[in-house]
């Protein structure tokens, strides 16, 4: 039976998402998008941090130059911790106003992609149903050019590439698919789209993370548990996990092999109390590495 920690005891996320591990600086990011906060923790120290914002935040990812890229609700924007001054940088879909931000993750050669789906957080954090599939994918090199690589996106999920660096995987929750493409990582071109994995009774496909054999672990939105996908897309083990909605996860620590796991409190009843908490895996498999943007 997996061994299932909760390193902050105290930390609740109504959303939480976007996980990123700084092998740099052995530090743990991620998001409350709802919350409009974003976090900053070193196990080895257990020191914690956390930055507010004025808009949700569903990304934040360290700059090569310093400080940080973030993917607020209609633009990303550079923001210094030292000062939090918060500098616009692009808006990838300014020409879809109803949209916000969601999936966001940088490619091994530092480019940022960022995806997103019609907005369904109110004023007050409240939910707002999705009637419309807006969302959009996007690349946005060093110096703020954009390139778009999807349309009619229902929810943007799971932005991973593979260790060759010829595969990278997009998925739509909505659509209950997540598709790889054939990459070339020297132009960052992603073509040739075409069905990885789809699963039925296993909630809503989410975020995830590569390890170093090729597997894939997702996070499976209202079914309380991950799936692990083999190379070839089929379900190599199921995880259950003591929150009902997992977002996303992301390999850290100083070897690499502990699962990182957001998750949602939003929607859910206090019958469960780590609901929105920070969870952690042992799982004795080396992850995938995160990347800096390059700008």
């Amino acid at each position: 039976m997996t061994q299932i920690h909760t390193p902050l005891q105290d930390i609740r996320c109504q959303l939480g998402e976007g996980p990123f591990w700084n092998q740099q600086n052995a530090t743990l990011y991620w998001v409350d998008i709802i919350g409009k906060t974003a976090f900053g923790w070193q196990p080895a120290s257990n020191d914690l941090q956390s930055w507010h914002f004025d808009s949700v935040i569903s990304a934040i990812v360290p700059r090569q130059q310093g400080g940080f890229l973030v993917a607020l609700r209609d633009k990303l924007a550079f923001f210094n911790p030292a000062d939090e001054t918060v500098m616009p940088f692009v808006a990838p879909d300014g020409d879809h106003r109803q949209n916000r931000s969601n999936e966001a993750r940088v490619d091994p050669m530092g480019r940022f992609w960022h995806a997103t789906m019609q907005n369904n957080i109110g004023p007050n954090g409240e939910d707002v149903a999705i009637t419309e599939h807006t969302g959009t994918l996007n690349r946005v090199d060093v110096d703020g050019t954009v390139t778009r690589f999807g349309e009619n996106i229902g929810i943007s999920n799971t932005l991973l590439w593979s260790a060759d660096g010829t595969k990278m995987f997009f998925g739509d929750t909505l659509a209950n698919r997540m598709d790889v493409y054939d990459f070339d990582m020297a132009t960052g071109d992603a073509t040739n789209p075409r069905l990885f994995c789809s699963v039925e009774g296993y909630g809503g496909m989410d975020g995830s993370a590569m390890d170093s054999e090729g597997y894939i672990w997702n996070a499976r939105y209202g079914a309380s548990c991950l799936i692990r996908f083999n190379p070839a897309g089929e379900v190599d083990r199921i995880i259950d996990l003591p929150v009902t909605n997992p977002t996303s996860c992301v390999f850290g620590g100083p070897d690499m092999t502990t699962l990182y796991i957001t998750s949602a409190a939003a929607g859910t009843s206090a019958e469960r109390p780590l609901e929105g908490a920070l969870l952690a895996i042992e799982t004795g498999i080396v992850g995938m590495p995160c990347h800096a943007f390059a700008g």
